[in-house]
């Protein structure tokens, strides 16, 4: 079945979808583009994607596609890793509307579900009735419920409470062509003809054919129909991989979840030793028994001695209860060494570190590329140990790679291998590799696949597994389901080949040429953005305590402003034809994939395309996915390099001239400040000048200060003359708010240094770090900027600078020595920036900060989260007797984008998640801390509260502790 190619084709399929969905139907490029991956290695260009607003839309668009013979894809959250989640016909988005829970009955312990209910909003319904859906895959907080049922998806806690399928009772379901059914237990549809008689005629291989283990996820369930297990079909259908047909409704078990929790760490010498022990921690009837080794493991966690560990979680209905329990498991494990962790902060940070496993495994120790492919293989516990051996074997005869992780209490093991699959002899090497794991697995009784499906990565294979007769009999099983062969063809039953379609093909086979380093990329824009692996964190609906990614996306629910949608973009911008760049300084770079045929980039428009451009648009350049992300994807430096390129030799927004250069600007305006912020008064003509600079409407225009920083620091410097060691010496860094917008936080900051014992010499004139020149991408302007910097720093470059504005800080740090990656000069002043509070921490550690001994609230800046980290900032505000949480995610003015005009809504939705309730909150007294001046501003702008920097209240209780 192929999709239509032509135009006139595709017009008419998108008008007889439009008149038939009352959802959205979109075949342009973006949506397209978006959808043409999962978080595979896989990779198949749609023709559309529709948008059902409910079931009655699922079967008319079906119904449709049936007409026109056009292929469907069922999609929810899109971290499929073997590749079911894409397709070359019509992609079904069930993510945006039919996400309701339609009932939650604790009694029965049950619920009713749309396919798009995220795993985690089901949960957290459950919770105020002590319940939970057992099966939680590490991607909890943006799975769908449609999703799991299509994998049979399972997680941590699998070995209490099982499958999905285990916990499925009843499935509403629509078939290729519109037609809806009903499957539960012990009946079987008039419309499946044919399918009763499938298994009386093949009783024999449906009782032998099927291995025995927990996590055997591969092929369709066919022993789930057998008469003594009770013909059940909605079990049979769960791990079909959308291949039958589209669940529009689920009734799904809960399960009662512990009052309290606690977590048995346990380590052993290698990987090996922790598999063949994890079978022995089950008779004391853990929650999990997860494992992992050393190499996943890239900082230090506070995990107790070993080459590996094993992660046993335990309940209890009181904490004392839950503790026992873990002890008891402490005292009968064979382990090196453990421990018991109880309290909830420090159970998930270890959690943490388990369930990022599947972005942060796609990097080696040394930054090469490892990829999905054999992510999930399963074999019964009791051979797991002598399997991990023999697998890593084979890894070595193969001159391999791979970090196996994972369900050890299941069998079940994930791993990312550094496979090749950029070169005609690496995915050979790939073929040769598959196919002699899948008879290893084999071997020790196991399933190709354990938890994610088999998808295009292993269904060629199955025929290893199952036999050519139980094969043969999953096609007819299909063909029974779906007869005209419409539904996800080319997965599972008759499946495309594992080395097709594999998403690297189409990009380019030589660097593109860009501006910054890409240092961990290899100089290479390419492999950067291959850095998406698809695992969509991005896209949860709330930062997980004070994360930041991505605050666009949670202010839109747009898939295009995620990161995961933004990598996308961009990867089918690379594989786009290089002659329709527009740009002849570029041609030929981007896009240069030669002939890919129907497959090539959707996106067509090189550096000039439209579409990234807009996608980009909402990105805040917050850097938090450079943090959060668990591959360190940094769509703040794709955005500027992007910018750059694309507004290259052309005319660009006004907002580039005015607040991209704004330092330029500032120095000029200081002289005339008072004029200045007189005439910003007048309604009409701050209202002019915002339309002409590109300013929102809605924004005021700050108040420039009167005396620089800078000027007032020169004027204390020549008061006295000072005599000191060079280890005593500050800079603090005169950055372009501090200087000309908020001085006092410059001058606070003097004063506590002072008070620590330390100097502050005046830094030179006209410094920059650049941060609105690459904010904007105007990145030959950015590179002029930073050189002149470091020439005036000249011999003072080495001195210890510290800087203020988070932002700028993390400028210096980060994009001044990627950016000016030929100078030395960049890494040194790179590496000479501090915070105030880490410049203390380092050179002034026996100082003692006043007491304060009063409640903050605020936010941590988002750079600063992402860069910098807040650890010394904390540390010093507990030394000061500051208590409480600062607020996580992004304030949404985020420099230069809350400002410019066509930002508004989503700056104060940014605002209004985290930063605003939190300051609203607040009980009298407490002080509102923010460090960077776009946080201080939306919270006046937005929220009338004055907010300050950390070194000004330092600074007024020195004063108060001198009267």
């Amino acid at each position: 079945m192929a999709a239509p190619q032509n135009p006139t084709e595709r017009a008419e399929l998108a008008q007889a979808l439009r008149a038939a969905v009352r959802g959205e139907v979109d075949l342009g490029a973006t949506a397209r583009a978006l959808t043409t991956m999962d978080a595979s290695n896989y990779r198949r260009v749609p023709i559309g994607v529709v948008t059902p607003r409910d079931a009655d839309d699922v079967a008319a668009a079906l119904a449709v596609c049936r007409a026109h013979g056009v292929p469907v894809v069922p999609r929810g959250g899109g971290t499929s890793i073997a590749g079911q989640a894409t397709g070359t016909g019509i992609v079904l988005d069930l993510t945006r509307h039919l996400r309701k829970i339609v009932e939650l009955d604790p009694v029965a312990r049950t619920a009713v579900v749309q396919p798009g209910v995220i795993l985690d909003e089901l949960r957290t319904a459950a919770a105020p009735h002590g319940l939970t859906f057992g099966p939680d895959p590490s991607t909890h907080s943006r799975c769908t419920l449609g999703g799991m049922i299509g994998n049979n998806s399972c997680g941590a806690h699998s070995v209490a409470w099982g499958t999905t399928a285990d916990n499925t009772h009843a499935l509403t379901v629509t078939r290729y062509g519109g037609d809806t059914l009903r499957l539960d237990r012990g009946t079987v549809p008039e419309a499946l003809t044919g399918l009763p008689e499938l298994i009386r005629t093949h009783l024999a291989p449906l009782r032998t054919g099927f291995p025995e283990l927990p996590r055997r996820i591969s092929g369709y369930a066919l022993d789930a129909l057998l008469p003594e297990r009770g013909t059940d079909l909605a079990r049979a259908f769960c791990g079909s991989e959308g291949t039958l047909g589209v669940v529009t409704e689920a009734t799904v078990r809960l399960v009662e979840a512990p009052a309290a929790r606690a977590l048995a760490v346990l380590g052993y010498a290698d990987e090996a030793a922790a598999a063949e022990a994890a079978p022995g921690l089950l008779p004391h009837h853990p929650l999990t028994v997860e494992g992992m080794a050393a190499d996943l493991v890239r900082a230090p966690a506070g995990l107790p001695r070993g080459g590996a560990w094993l992660f046993a979680e335990t309940g209890g209905a009181t904490p004392a209860e839950a503790r026992a329990h873990a002890e008891r498991v402490l005292r009968g494990a064979d382990a090196l060494d453990g421990t018991v962790v109880t309290d909830p902060a420090g159970q998930r940070a270890l959690w943490r570190i388990r369930e990022d496993a599947a972005g942060t495994a796609t990097r080696m120790p040394d930054g090469t590329e490892a990829w999905p492919g054999w992510e999930d293989c399963a074999v019964p516990p009791a051979r797991l140990g002598p399997y991990l051996r023999d697998f890593r074997a084979l890894l070595a005869e193969h001159g391999l790679r791979g970090t196996p992780y994972g369900h050890f209490g299941d069998g079940c093991i994930h791993v990312r291998i550094d496979f090749d699959l950029l070169s005609p002899p690496g995915v050979a090497r790939f073929r040769r590799f598959s196919e002699e794991l899948a008879d290893l697995v084999v071997a020790h009784g196991g399933s190709l696949s354990g938890e994610h499906g088999d998808g295009q990565a292993r269904a060629e294979l199955l025929p290893r597994m199952y036999g050519d007769e139980l094969v043969a009999l999953f096609a007819r099983f299909k063909d029974i389901w779906d007869p005209d062969g419409g539904m996800n063809p080319g997965i599972l039953a008759r499946p495309a080949r594992l080395d097709e379609n594999l998403r690297f093909d189409v990009l380019p086979k030589r660097p593109v040429d860009v501006e910054f380093g890409y240092p961990h990329d290899g100089g290479d824009f390419s492999a950067a953005v291959r850095r998406c692996v698809g695992v969509a964190k991005c896209r949860t609906a709330e930062p997980a305590g004070t994360g930041v990614m991505c605050p666009s996306f949670r202010a839109t629910g747009e898939e295009a402003h995620s990161t995961r949608g933004r990598a996308r973009l961009l990867h089918e911008m690379l594989a786009g034809d290089a002659g329709d760049a527009g740009d002849a300084g570029n041609a030929g770079n981007v896009g240069d994939t030669g002939d890919t045929g129907d497959t090539g980039g959707v996106i067509t428009g090189g550096w000039r395309s439209t579409e990234v451009r807009d996608a980009l648009d909402l990105c805040l350049s917050c850097k938090g996915c450079r943090s959060d992300c668990p591959v360190g994807v940094d769509m703040a430096t794709y955005k500027a390099e992007f910018l750059h390129h694309h507004y290259r030799r052309r005319l660009r927004p006004a907002s580039h001239y005015t607040m991209g250069r704004l330092p330029t600007w500032l120095r000029l305006a200081s002289r005339f400040a008072p004029a200045l912020n007189a005439l910003a008064r007048v309604r009409l003509l701050a209202a002019l000048t915002k339309r002409l600079a590109g300013i929102a409407p809605e924004r005021e225009i700050p108040v420039l200060a009167r005396e620089t920083f800078t000027r007032w620091l020169n004027r204390r410097w020549g008061k006295g003359t000072f005599i000191f060691s060079n280890d005593e010496v500050a800079m603090v860094w005169p950055d372009t708010f501090t200087e000309h917008l908020s001085p006092e936080v410059g001058r606070a900051t003097v004063r506590v240094l002072e008070a620590a014992g330390r100097h502050t010499i005046p830094a030179g004139r006209g410094l920059c770090c650049g941060l609105t020149y690459v904010s904007t991408g105007q990145l030959g302007k950015a590179r002029k900027v930073m050189r002149r910097t470091l020439d005036r720093l000249g011999g003072t470059l080495g001195t210890p600078v510290v800087v203020l504005e988070p932002s700028c800080a993390a400028t210096l740090r980060t994009d001044l020595p990627e950016l000016l990656h030929d100078d030395p000069r960049a890494a040194e002043l790179a590496s000479s920036v501090r915070t105030l509070a880490q410049y203390l921490e380092q050179y002034a550690p026996d100082w003692q900060p006043p007491r304060l001994d009063r409640p903050v609230t605020g936010q941590t800046h988002c750079h600063q989260h992402a860069v910098l980290g807040d650890a010394a900032e904390r540390r010093l505000r507990e030394r000061a007797g500051l208590t409480g949480e600062l607020s996580g995610g992004c304030c949404g003015l985020a420099g230069n984008f809350g400002f410019e005009r066509g930002h508004w809504d989503v700056s104060v939705a940014c605002a209004e998640e985290s930063l605003l309730p939190s300051v609203r909150a607040a009980e009298p007294g407490t002080d509102v801390l923010a460090d960077g001046f776009s946080c201080r501003t939306q919270l006046e702008q937005l929220g009338g509260v004055r907010a300050r920097h950390l070194a000004e209240v330092l600074a007024e209780g020195l004063e108060e502790r001198t009267e």
